[in-house]
């Protein structure tokens, strides 16, 4: 229910406890959780970081541990058995940054020795991590009389800090795997198992046996047990609200969706608190953990940055994710850069994702950040010269300053990599570079890596570009085929100034060669 009462924001808490004793708000989670414990036994859920995993785990822990008082008031209060209490087992590879395999077992021995003295366990430590784990598991089960209950969080984060590393994330997924692999045979001992992390490796490579593990990443029942969704912010949250503009917190923070286009979308959590702490729009998120490895490995396959407003993909590429392999859809999808907009089933059994940006922050947070691996020196210097060419919608300085971006890449940029490559490095650059400001940006066809056709929606005006190599399409102008196209008429309605610009690029030159413009409307002036 909303309430005027103005509580606490829980800024980095993640502990369920103090959330609920502390006056903090809190927004229910129990009615996914409810029907998380009464259906089945073995759950896997991905989401990206900061999305409240490591909440919803301690959420679970008090439950099972039927800490009855912190639950008052919420929704499942009264539908749960309160009388059965059961061990619980946690462990988390969120902190700290794993190193060699020899920290890592040392961190999962520690970890179980935390376990042993909260469960008063006091059996002789087995030698084996394995035979460790398993002797917890089977000797809490008989010391308080119920099955266990494990909560697995960042269950991949050893391998994610060292995707760069390839051979030491092998040796690390080994060093995991050899922990996990110990749940298919204590079964008999387990009532409960959830595994949360940003990616979903195969089951081959870290859950060999655990077949019956439910994937419930993309299931539509379980799209917001993670986040915020609109209503949560107007209710909950709604002391908070006066003062900032509710759309503009849609725009930049709502838009991840798990499931097909009829899924309720979230907010990032994150991001929303500490909007409401600070009272200014900013890319909190992003800016908590800069992806470098993601940028890197972009950089290293030469991504067609206008793609990834619409990327289509499989199912099975999605859920796919391993050290030797890792499809670029998938981590961007995972890592939560990307999210489902459209599911389609063109056969049977056969689903196909479009996938796009969230929102406003991850869109121009990520093509600024990708800028410098396309070789701009300068985003910052260059955005802000754009933005005041398009404020004034001087077509002459826009000219100037394009070209200007394209003699300051570096000519050798490309030279190793096949033409087509190289030509849509340029086409990525524009695009990119436009996306970074943080207009309304929309590629018409991001299929061809040798142009880009994008509208640019900006003060009042509205600009669609046409960008051709010429050595690639020697006939005709880009201009002409604008028009050819007609792009323009959908925009015609909207009564604003229309700009259609013919962007040609040549890549012996490496230099916009033509950059022509006409422009339509009542008040083109």
């Amino acid at each position: 229910m909303s309430s005027t009462h103005r509580r606490k924001l829980p800024v980095g808490i993640q502990t369920f406890s103090d959330i609920r004793e502390g006056d903090y708000y809190y927004v229910d989670k129990t009615p996914f959780i409810e029907r998380l414990a009464n259906q089945n036994k073995y759950y896997f859920l991905s989401r990206p970081r900061r999305f409240g995993k490591s909440l919803l785990l301690d959420t679970l822990r008090c439950l099972f541990e039927g800490r009855k008082s912190l639950f008052e008031g919420l929704y499942i209060h009264d539908k749960w058995n309160w009388q059965t209490q059961y061990p619980v087992v946690r462990l988390s590879f969120g902190s700290g940054v794993v190193n060699s395999r020899q920290d890592l077992d040392a961190n999962i021995r520690y970890q179980l020795q935390q376990q042993r003295a909260s469960l008063n366990i006091e059996t002789p430590l087995p030698e084996r991590i394995a035979d460790d784990f398993a002797n917890l598991v089977e000797h809490a089960h008989r010391g308080h009389g119920q099955r266990v209950v494990v909560l697995i969080d960042e269950y991949d984060k050893p391998i994610l800090d060292n995707l760069l590393n390839p051979e030491l994330a092998r040796e690390l997924r080994e060093g995991l795997k050899n922990l996990y692999s110990v749940l298919k045979d204590a079964d008999p001992h387990l009532h409960f198992v959830l595994l949360t992390g940003v990616s979903k490796f195969s089951k081959v490579s870290l859950f060999s046996g655990l077949n019956n593990l439910n994937d419930i990443t993309l299931d539509a029942p379980f799209a917001a047990i993670c986040g915020y969704t609109d209503h949560d912010i107007d209710t909950v949250f709604a002391p908070e609200l006066p003062g900032l503009d509710r759309e503009d917190i849609r725009r930049w923070y709502n838009g991840y969706r798990w499931g097909g286009q009829d899924v309720e979308a979230v907010y990032n959590p994150f991001d929303v608190l500490l909007l409401l702490q600070k009272r200014k729009f900013s890319p909190y998120w992003f800016e908590s953990a800069t992806p470098t490895f993601l940028v890197d490995l972009l950089k290293q396959r030469g991504v067609f940055t206008p793609a990834l407003s619409q990327l289509q993909t499989e199912a099975e590429l999605l859920g796919r994710f391993d050290v030797d392999h890792i499809a670029t859809e998938a981590l961007l999808f995972q890592t939560g850069y990307l999210t489902v907009h459209a599911v389609e089933e063109p056969m049977t059994g056969y689903w196909l994702y479009t996938l796009g940006y969230p929102n406003h922050e991850v869109e121009t947070s990520l093509n600024q950040a990708l800028l410098p691996a396309l070789g701009v020196h300068e985003p910052p210097k260059e955005r802000l010269t754009l933005f005041r060419t398009l404020q004034r919608h001087d077509l002459g300085a826009l000219e100037t300053h394009l070209k200007a971006l394209y003699a300051g890449l570096p000519h050798d940029w490309y030279r190793n990599n096949p033409i087509a490559r190289y030509e849509g490095h340029y086409a990525s650059v524009f695009y990119s570079h436009f996306a970074a400001l943080g207009v309304n940006v929309t590629v018409e066809d991001a299929s061809h890596h040798g142009k880009v056709d994008m509208s640019v929606d900006f003060g009042g005006h509205i600009y669609l570009f046409e960008f051709k190599v010429v050595e690639q399409l020697p006939e005709g102008k880009a201009l002409a085929q604008i028009k050819a196209k007609g792009y323009a008429d959908k925009h015609r309605a909207s009564g604003k100034p229309i700009h259609l610009i013919g962007v040609e690029f040549s890549s012996v030159e490496r230099q916009i060669v033509a950059f022509e413009v006409e422009t339509l409307g009542p008040d083109a002036g």
